[in-house]
């Protein structure tokens, strides 16, 4: 990178870090954020900035979580990277937690509500298997193939929303991923995921296509 600095953002839970990560180490700052208060990410933002550091590179965690966190993180991500004339990156969260350091294999769950459910396989700080989306049953199935095989399973929300036996739900770590963490996963990935990322413009991970409601026939004609 060209600054001396890279800004990293990480808001997709309600555990929310912002981070400096350079030559120095990585000087984080955490918050609580949810809808109402998503805007609690500029004090700490305007203290890491606060010191006018050259920064070189913005990196945002794209989730899965928290829609309004996540887009409230990657705008910010991008005004800063205007500001500085450098690139506004998009990590995806689940690489961020404690079950994939070191590059572990392990399994990230979420409720997708309405009776859905996601998963996603991690290996070597690489998303395996994009978020997709299933029932209940292939739920139960999914998180007892990823046990037997030995993969720990964890979810950014707390295990006993999920329709587990008991079994199972009590080996479901909740976790939360972390500006340091997502710096670690974008230091460790390989050079071509890195590009990709690079390439793609900073967005929240669908696991539903967005919502848009259609005008009404003939709305913008002038008569």
């Amino acid at each position: 990178m060209s600054g001396d600095c890279a800004l990293v953002i990480e808001t997709s839970t309600p555990q929310a870090t912002v981070a400096l990560a350079g030559s120095d180490g990585v000087l984080m700052r955490g918050f609580t954020s949810d809808r109402s208060h998503n805007a609690m990410l500029f004090e700490p933002l305007k203290e890491l900035l606060g010191a006018r550091p050259e920064i070189g590179l913005v990196l945002v965690g794209s989730g899965p979580g928290s829609y309004s966190g996540t887009r409230v993180g990657i705008a910010a991500a991008q005004g800063v990277a205007i500001a500085a004339a450098c690139p506004a990156v998009g990590v995806p969260s689940i690489l961020a937690v404690p079950s994939a350091d070191e590059g572990a294999a392990c399994l990230a769950i979420g409720d997708a509500r309405r009776g859905s459910y996601w998963t996603s396989r991690i290996e070597k700080h690489r998303v395996m298997e994009a978020p997709e989306l299933c029932d209940a049953t292939e739920l139960e199935a999914k998180v007892r193939d990823a046990l037997a095989e030995g993969l720990a399973v964890f979810a950014f929300e707390e295990p006993a929303r999920f329709p587990l036996p008991d079994e199972s739900k009590a080996r479901v770590k909740l976790e939360f991923p972390d500006a340091k963490r997502l710096w670690t996963a974008w230091l460790a990935t390989d050079e071509e995921t890195r590009n990709r990322w690079i390439q793609e413009i900073p967005q929240p991970i669908y696991l539903k296509p967005p919502h848009i409601t259609p005008g009404k026939k003939g709305s913008m004609l002038i008569p």
